[in-house]
């Protein structure tokens, strides 16, 4: 499959979900660390002829493509050499530039019944996963955590726990949970049955036919147990539960309230919902409304607190309660952040799919379902999300960390819809046009205008639609020229129609240009952009000397004097727009100068820099092309128009 894409779209930046390989002298050995590391992480793409030096990427390219791609099979097909074969061909690309060629392989993120996927005959040996730093060898224990979540295997809760007995667990709780279980569900025949019959029922005791032994279920002990027995050396040393709220006006003052495990409750699973449910249940700055009957008496709960409820009994029942830092609950002042120790175990695409339910501790979950919480069709995050899609906030964002292995949950409590930008948009595109939008059309504008880019798959985990009524809103938006399209396929993403709203729209929409300390901010930015043309044209006539003359080159003068130029935005973190813009036609006005070299003056990240400031410059007719009938030329340049720099 050829494309002639734009480096930059195609091959974004070395990091945690892309790999360069050199592939002089045929298949690199390193490829299938990578391709491990991917396949146990969360998928990326290796790219095959492209090597990174420092901070340049040289374009190698490959050869004889077909021969290396039949390479490739070979080695993927042997059983000896990698332990499962996840791609078909369609993963494969060769990517035509103009010049040289690569190879794409885009690696899937493995699903848990081939992880862990591991290089060579010894998964102890062979495995590995990937962070931002690059590729890491496994641990013993991690490849052990792997194999324990393999579908073939039992439940991690079902574990029958020797030397333990009823006497471990704390008779209050589990007469709690019968009380709550049959007033949900009176005549419910396990509530006939006397302890023990009742635990075998929920999951909590369990009879092995095969080794011939019967007793307490780790899932018995950490809904039931006794403190002293769940962190018993026997069961789960490291355990541990926390609800932590940040609320207080006092920044000295951590935590404006705690739950802890701290000797003053029977920390288990079942004390410990309970507790938080009444915490967030009685959540005075949680400003939601309740459903209300007829009479306007409150009835149940909102959609944000059973999605907040969700969203614990997800922790709980899907946690790793065998690995670090336990289930922790945080209450910021704009966010709940729920953190469980282990990994998923389906890619987030699948999570965002919904409707596949896979669980770490599945007699958990069918103790919380018997109370009413938490779900088995595969919808949970998706209630979630539609929740907080309702009220219009931000949307929740799922992640993974390695090192300790965490899922973490965050739920902002932040609009997405700010009015600052609303008007922005309107004063662009005008209000007639941004007013027959609806809010998801608004939040792609929105988020192609805060990340500099949008795509399919990031709006996929902000709005409830599916990705075909995405791509076709997309279209849409793209027609009535609100966003412009950039390459095709898997690259395809969308720009602001027009560049970012970070200069005087949104200023002035947000009321920022009203007062006098924003008009001196306006005289400084002016000030620094005529300081930068000035200084600019200083260096141009110098540089005109030195052409004269003859004895050096412009590129040697703008080694020397090139930084002097770029300080007022190199210096500054955040530096105005047109100051940014003021700068970049400063500096192509004394050469052409490539992005590489432009960003690294700057001290910005190069595709940011194209998207935001480069390419809006092009269209405005103040850059020039090098290569104006190759866009996408491997030597391409940029230089001050005549008129540009006025």
């Amino acid at each position: 499959m050829n494309q002639q894409m734009n480096l930059f779209d195609t091959l974004g930046e070395e990091g945690r979900d892309v790999e360069f390989k050199s592939a002089k002298g045929g298949l690199p050995g390193s490829l299938w660390e990578t391709y491990s590391a991917f396949a146990n992480t969360d998928g990326g793409v290796i790219y095959l002829g492209v090597r990174e030096r420092g901070d340049e990427v040289e374009l190698q390219g490959v050869d004889d493509p077909d021969k290396m791609l039949r390479d490739f099979w070979s080695v993927a097909n042997d059983r000896g050499k990698v332990s499962v074969n996840l791609l078909a061909d369609r993963d494969l690309e060769i990517l035509d530039l103009g010049g040289p060629r690569l190879i794409a392989i885009h690696v899937p993120r493995a699903s848990r019944e081939f992880r862990p996927v591991h290089v060579g005959p010894d998964p102890y040996r062979g495995s590995y996963r990937r962070n931002h730093e690059g590729d890491f060898r496994c641990s013993p224990q991690e490849v052990q955590r792997m194999f324990a979540d393999r579908p073939d295997q039992a439940p991690a809760d079902s574990r029958i726990l020797q030397y333990f007995s009823l006497d471990d667990l704390d008779t209050q709780s589990l007469r709690q949970f019968r009380n709550r279980m049959g007033s949900r569900s009176p005549d419910h025949p396990w509530l006939l049955l006397d302890d023990t019959e009742y635990l075998a029922k929920l999951g909590g005791w369990r009879r092995d036919r095969r080794e011939g032994i019967e007793g307490l279920t780790l899932a018995g002990l950490l809904m039931f147990g006794k403190q002293e027995a769940i962190t018993d050396n026997e069961a789960l040393p490291g355990f541990h539960l926390d609800y932590r709220e940040r609320l207080a006006d006092d920044e000295s003052v951590r935590w404006s309230d705690r739950l802890t495990v701290d000797g003053t409750w029977e920390a288990n699973l079942f004390q410990f919902y309970i507790r938080v449910v009444q915490k967030i249940g009685n959540d005075s700055a949680l400003k939601v409304p309740f459903a209300r009957d007829a009479e306007g008496y409150r009835k149940g709960q909102s959609e944000v607190h059973e999605a907040l409820q969700e969203a614990l009994v997800n922790a709980l029942i899907h946690a790793d309660h065998g690995g670090q830092g336990g289930v922790v609950i945080d209450r910021h002042r704009d966010r709940f952040e729920f953190s469980n120790p282990g990994t998923l175990l389906l890619s987030i695409e699948q999570l965002l799919d919904g409707g596949v339910s896979e669980c770490r501790n599945k007699s958990l979950q069918q103790m919380f379902q018997l109370l009413g919480a938490g779900d088995k069709a595969g919808s949970g995050l998706d209630k979630i999300r539609a929740s907080w899609h309702a009220q219009h906030w931000q949307s929740p964002s799922l992640r993974e960390t390695l090192r300790p292995d965490r899922v973490v949950l965050t739920l902002p409590m932040v609009s997405m819809l700010p009015e600052g930008l609303v008007e922005a948009l309107k004063a662009r595109f005008g209000v007639s046009a941004i007013s027959q939008l609806n809010e998801d059309e608004v939040q792609a504008l929105i988020t192609a205008n805060a990340e500099g880019r949008v795509t399919n798959r990031r709006l996929q985990t902000m709005l409830t639609r599916h990705r075909v009524d995405i791509t076709e809103m997309f279209r849409s938006l793209v027609e009535r020229r609100m966003l412009i399209q950039h390459s095709h396929g898997r690259g395809t993403y969308y720009e602001l129609f027009g560049g970012s709203l970070d200069g005087p729209e949104q200023r002035i929409a947000a009321g920022l240009d009203t007062a006098d300390t924003s008009e001196n901010d306006a005289s400084s930015i002016r000030n620094d952009a005529s300081s930068i043309r000035n200084n600019a044209s200083s260096i141009r006539n110098d540089a005109s000397s030195i052409h004269n003359d003859h004895s050096a080159g412009p590129e040697h003068y703008a080694e020397s004097h090139l930084e002097d130029i770029a300080k007022p935005v190199r210096r500054k973190q955040r530096a105005a727009r047109e100051v940014v813009e003021s700068t970049i036609v400063a500096l192509c006005s004394v050469d052409y100068l490539s992005l590489q070299r432009l960003a690294e003056l700057l001290q910005r990240n190069p595709i940011s820099l194209r998207n935001r400031y480069i390419n809006p410059l092009v269209r405005a007719g103040r850059l020039m092309l090098r290569y104006p009938d190759k866009p996408n030329h491997s030597q391409q340049a940029y230089r001050t128009t005549d008129g540009g720099s006025s």
